[in-house]
């Protein structure tokens, strides 16, 4: 490949890198073809760009940008399949679904919500809230105490009335 080439390819990397904010590494060597597609099907509903990338390529579009990316360095071994979301977790959640139907998607690392995560950190991933549930999570906590207080107004207002009916009758 020609050097102007690989500046160009590492120039979409680094540009696609910075559409996305968080990106997993993983390894998908091994799939055969029906499962690659089904793979590419997967990431494709759930909104994860999945690109196969050659490390040295990945690691400098990785040191073109702004963030110090060496701790995923090490990870940057064998085959790399890459992973982009805007979804924190969601790349994790479908390696973890789809290596239980195939144990051939290996994850290697990632980088999510500006944190480094190695390979024994899946289970982690998987359980971190995107930003969309934690905002849903504080709406709903903020929501219940009031609630409260309107079913507690409209039954003390029912209450009122009812003492107030019974008093007019008699």
């Amino acid at each position: 490949m020609k050097k102007e080439d690989k500046g160009i390819i590492i120039e979409k990397i680094g540009a696609t890198l910075k559409e996305y904010s968080h990106f997993y590494l993983a390894d998908t060597t091994s799939l055969d073809a029906e499962a690659t597609s089904a793979l590419r099907r997967a990431c494709f509903g759930k909104e994860i760009k999945l690109m196969v990338v050659k490390n040295t390529l990945l690691k400098k579009a990785l040191e073109t940008l702004d963030t110090d990316y060496s701790p995923l360095y090490s990870a940057l071994k064998g085959s790399t399949t890459l992973m982009l979301s805007n979804t924190g977790n969601a790349p994790a959640k479908l390696i973890k679904e789809f290596a239980k139907k195939n144990d051939k998607v290996r994850y290697k690392a990632a980088y999510v919500e500006e944190s480094f995560y190695d390979e024994t950190q899946l289970d982690a991933l998987v359980a971190v809230k995107s930003k969309n549930e934690l905002i849903a999570d504080v709406i709903a906590m903020l929501e219940s105490p009031v609630q409260g207080v309107i079913s507690a107004l409209e039954s003390g207002a029912n209450t009122i009335h009812g003492v107030l009916e019974t008093l007019e009758k008699k």
